[in-house]
């Protein structure tokens, strides 16, 4: 008689190592992110009230002002790159809350005994962060079109507007991640997720072109991920004048960086 069989049954498979455990981990986590989001779609809704804000006051306004050059397209135009990368900045840089929710859970201490290696569990969780704020990027597409913003439809230009804002959000979740592991409380995490967000946020080109900026500023936005996320989103979406392959290579190596920092600093959290 064959036991072949009885012995698959007997013996346990062996478990998925090194780089293999990464791509089940990450789609594990965006999966769970995404059963949050069906059973609880609130979060969705009251995240739209902000851009759709800044679109229809700050945009209309300014179109109609005229003050800042963009370059011969209307400021609304101009704007809405910058509110989708805003919006899904928001989301991503209080993730590490999350992270320390877990910590006191004692989901995390259940998570770093598993042979799952720590840079898949951050790279799942910076992942999942950057797929709700794909879905926030959409409602923000939305708004814009509705509001006349003209815009690619090009179905391969939208692949790169929504892994600009994946790459984006997985270095700014992981920055969350990284400062959680420093300060290890969430109300210290809240304070510095606020007090950061905003400068990041005027320190890019999302309001206002590089060459309008004091030099000073210049500088801030020439280190600032959010501004070649910007820039990214600008040139996929409105077909302005772009540096693509340097906006997806510093992404790259910032979610890259963010990863390797957060991962680093992990263990701290589950002490």
């Amino acid at each position: 008689m064959d036991t072949t069989g009885f012995d698959l049954l007997l013996t346990p498979p062996r478990p998925r190592v090194g780089w293999r455990v990464l791509p089940a981990r990450v789609v594990a986590m965006c999966v769970v992110e995404l059963q949050k989001l069906r059973h609880d779609r609130t979060e969705l809704y009251t995240r739209a009230v902000q851009p759709a804000l800044w679109l229809l006051i700050f945009g209309e306004t300014f179109t109609r002002i005229r003050a800042i050059p963009t370059g011969g397209i209307p400021y609304l135009d101009y704007l809405a790159p910058g509110i989708i990368a805003q919006s899904a900045m928001f989301i991503a840089i209080f993730y590490g809350i999350m992270i320390i929710w877990e910590r006191d859970s004692g989901v995390l201490t259940k998570l770093l005994v598993t042979p799952t290696p720590r840079a898949a569990l951050v790279t799942g969780k910076a992942f999942a962060a950057g797929v709700k704020a794909l879905i926030q990027a959409v409602v923000v597409v939305v708004i814009a079109a509705l509001l006349g913003v003209s815009m690619t439809w090009n179905p391969l230009r939208l692949l790169g507007v929504a892994a600009a804002v994946v790459l984006g959000s997985a270095f700014f979740a992981c920055l969350s991640v990284t400062i959680a592991g420093i300060v290890l409380t969430r109300d210290r995490l809240m304070g510095i997720g606020q007090a950061i967000t905003m400068p990041l946020f005027f320190g890019s080109n999302a309001l206002y072109p590089v060459d309008v900026m004091p030099g000073w500023l210049q500088a801030v936005s020439a280190v600032n991920p959010l501004s070649y996320q910007v820039d990214a989103l600008r040139g996929l979406l409105l077909g302005t004048p772009s540096h693509l392959p340097l906006d997806f290579a510093v992404l790259l190596v910032a979610a890259a960086l963010g990863i390797t920092a957060a991962s680093s600093l992990l263990g701290r959290l589950a002490r």
